[in-house]
Order: structure tokens, then C-alpha cells, then sequence
């Protein structure tokens, strides 16, 4: 899968063929109220001290989309959240420390463990989308056959995976707290919920 979806996204860069704009895209969005979790260091996996892990339900209308990954990905870039990439989620628990991650579930549903071990596991669906503060744990336990996500990075920050180390946990706690705040929300911009859950003036 990742192979095809990486093939259609190039297609879809060169040719513009298949690429949504700006504007059908947003009209795609629809604001909803965040669920926000604040999970706890456990050892292992640090996951944030001060910022809640953010989840929007069936906060995209992917239904008629031609590519509901070329939605997020257009979504996501105007918002300023980019790199993004095409995958499913890693089947090992794992956290960035030093950048902030989107997840927007293109397609298919699945059962992610957020929050490392002492989380909670959470089923996610097509239109949903996660935002997972440096130091989240994350972990697919189980998916659909036709799992598809976006994941995207806010323009600050760099990209890391660790995977619950005592070396990597010491050295997370002392960037997580650095990690350079994004600019807009990833789904509704510059005022979007996430924001004002994550402490901006």
C-alpha cells in the first residue's frame, strides 16, 4: 500500500491531476469539538506534561473524494503542517520528542493505543483526525485492510522516533518542553481549538 499511495502522490504532485484546491477543501471541513486527553510519563514513554493529545471526530467529508489522502494533504499545507506522508501507523509503540504530529485518517478504521502501555486505546475512522504533541506514544493494535493515513509536521521542529529507551526518555523529557509550538490548528488554522489548548497568547 504505502508503495501505491506514494506512486498516486507523486502522480498527483506533477500532474495536479486529482489534487483538491484550497477551497474544496475547506468546504470539506466541519467544526467539531475537540476531545483532548493529558496522559501521564510512565517510565517508558514521557508523552506531554502540559499538552493535551487533541482528537477531532469526523471532522473531514471524505465520501465523494476522488483521493481523501490528497484532502489531508492539502488541508494540512494550507494550515502550514507539512512533510507530510502516506502510511498506515507503526504497529510498535513509539513518540517524536522534538516535533509536534498530525494524523489525519484518510481511509478504513483502526484501534491506536495513544499514550504508550497506561493510555487508552481509541478507534479511529475515515474523517477523523489525531494531533499528538511531542512525546505522545502511539501504536496501532489492529486496522481495517484499507487503513490509510496522513501524518504531517508543523514547520518547527525535528523530526525523531523513539521507541521507550531510558536514554531516549531521559534526553525526551529535556526537549519535549522545547518543542516550538505550530502557528495554526492543522484542521481549522489560525483559530482553530487547538490553539487555545495549547496555551498561544
Amino acid at each position: 500500500m504505502f508503495i501505491l499511495e506514494t506512486l498516486k502522490r507523486t502522480f498527483e504532485q506533477v500532474t495536479g491531476r486529482g489534487r483538491p484546491s484550497g477551497a474544496q477543501v475547506r468546504n470539506r471541513v466541519i467544526r467539531r469539538r475537540p476531545k483532548t486527553f493529558l496522559f501521564r510519563d510512565d517510565g517508558k514513554i514521557p508523552n506531554n506534561p502540559a499538552l493535551p493529545f487533541v482528537i477531532y471526530r469526523k471532522a473531514v467529508r471524505l465520501g465523494t473524494a476522488a483521493d481523501p489522502a490528497a484532502v489531508f494533504e492539502q488541508l494540512f499545507a494550507i494550515n502550514r503542517w507539512g512533510s507530510s506522508w502516506r502510511n498506515g501507523i507503526y504497529d510498535y509503540v513509539h513518540y517524536h520528542s522534538r516535533i509536534h504530529e498530525v494524523l489525519g485518517i484518510a481511509r478504513g478504521r483502526a484501534r491506536v493505543q495513544f499514550g504508550g502501555p497506561t493510555g487508552e486505546e481509541i478507534d479511529v475512522a475515515a474523517g477523523d483526525v489525531a494531533i499528538l504533541p511531542a512525546g505522545t506514544g502511539h501504536q496501532c493494535l489492529m486496522a481495517s485492510d484499507d487503513f490509510l493515513v496522513v501524518g504531517a509536521y508543523p514547520a518547527a521542529g525535528s523530526y525523531d522516533e523513539c521507541r521507550g529507551s531510558a536514554d531516549e526518555h531521559r534526553r525526551a523529557t529535556e526537549s519535549i518542553p522545547h518543542t516550538p509550538l505550530p502557528q495554526k490548528d492543522p484542521v481549522y488554522g489560525a483559530k482553530g481549538p487547538l490553539l487555545k489548548l495549547w496555551c498561544h497568547d
